[in-house]
């Protein structure tokens, strides 16, 4: 299991250079990949151009790219331009977001997201595999039929025979198609105490894809808070958390909020869920239980996590990034240090 970092997105006026920092020091740590991430701020193909462009063997990876913000042929060039400007370092991390960003932020109806992500991955990887793309499905249709485009191929070469390409996954069904079509999985809040029966989803895909024993990422985002009192730790995160399953979505349709439920934290989903939508957000935060961090986290002094680490590894999971929590760049520095030193692996 190698280390990463996850930066998220920017948030309000969050200085980038202090991202820089932290993704600096990453590398220097040897970790595996830096991901970027966007909501409906910061985008991530800026940053990650922008932090290529200052570093030199670490890895690239969006995670995720929203599927209903860019058309797949966009998307398939924006890829191979990242791996040919970093040199073969670029990971694609594919996800459909949610109902409210997809029809609210970007317009695009948030219907039959397997039927698209299984259409828009196909045409993904024909581009970037310098087909003449041609695709007749039930949500994308290229050439357009009744005009004057012609079917087209990608003019650059990118330097890695297959870009990696991920799938941001929370349902069974969609793990099982991340295990069809995709080199890895994007988790969140992921708890090895539950891993199993995500893991058997994804093994189903694979068995269907025809490669059951191919190579598979499995790329959990872990928040991390170091100290001597991990109760105290997971205080830090609790926000988060909450705004995760509280208020990503409605109360009919939220992804993490179903997760948890999955998780056996049904009255506790359900009571955060009901105090974040109706604007307690703290009230929320603080019923967010203590297991449940502890579970898909790491929080507590070095010799905790180094044991953490340990179990997260015995999970399955190829690489953990990590997403450190602090009131300065300083405290996120000392932490991904800190977690480095105590998982010498």
């Amino acid at each position: 299991m190698r280390l990463g970092l996850n930066l998220g997105y920017l948030v309000g006026s969050e200085d980038p250079g202090g991202q820089l920092r932290l993704v600096r020091r990453a590398e220097e740590l040897g970790f595996d990949t830096v991901w970027a991430a966007e909501a409906y701020g910061s985008d991530a193909v800026s940053v990650l151009a922008w932090l290529a462009g200052q570093t030199s063997t670490i890895g690239i990876g969006s995670a995720v790219l929203q599927i209903p913000g860019r058309t797949p042929t966009m998307t398939a060039m924006t890829a191979a331009s990242l791996d040919l400007l970093t040199g073969g370092r670029f990971r694609l991390g594919l996800g459909v977001s949610g109902p409210q960003v997809s029809e609210g932020w970007h317009g695009v109806r948030f219907d039959h997201p397997l039927g698209r992500t299984r259409e828009y991955v196909a045409i993904v990887r024909s581009a970037l595999a310098r087909e003449t793309v041609s695709h007749a499905g039930d949500h994308y249709r290229l050439p357009l039929p009744d005009g004057p485009g012609k079917a087209l191929k990608l003019t650059i070469v990118p330097p890695s025979e297959r870009i990696p390409l991920l799938l941001a996954a929370v349902g069974p069904r969609n793990l099982e198609l991340a295990g069809e079509i995709a080199d890895g999985w994007l988790a969140v809040f992921h708890a090895p105490e539950h891993a199993d029966d995500q893991l058997a989803a994804i093994k189903r895909g694979l068995a269907r894809s025809g490669q059951p024993d191919r190579d598979f990422a499995v790329v959990p985002t872990v928040p991390v808070v170091v100290g001597d009192d991990p109760q105290r730790c997971a205080d830090v995160i609790r926000p988060y958390a909450a705004l995760y399953v509280g208020g990503m979505g409605s109360r009919k349709q939220n992804f993490y909020n179903a997760l948890a439920v999955r998780m056996g934290f049904a009255d506790a989903a359900a009571e955060v869920q009901e105090l974040f939508l109706s604007g307690r957000q703290r009230d929320a935060a603080a019923a967010v239980p203590y297991e449940f961090i502890d579970q898909t986290s790491l929080v507590g002094p070095p010799s905790r996590i180094a044991e953490r680490l340990a179990v997260i590894k015995e999970s399955g999971v190829t690489s953990a990034a990590l997403l450190p929590f602090g009131r300065t760049v300083e405290d996120k520095l000392a932490m991904i240090t800190a977690v480095r030193e105590a998982y010498p692996g």
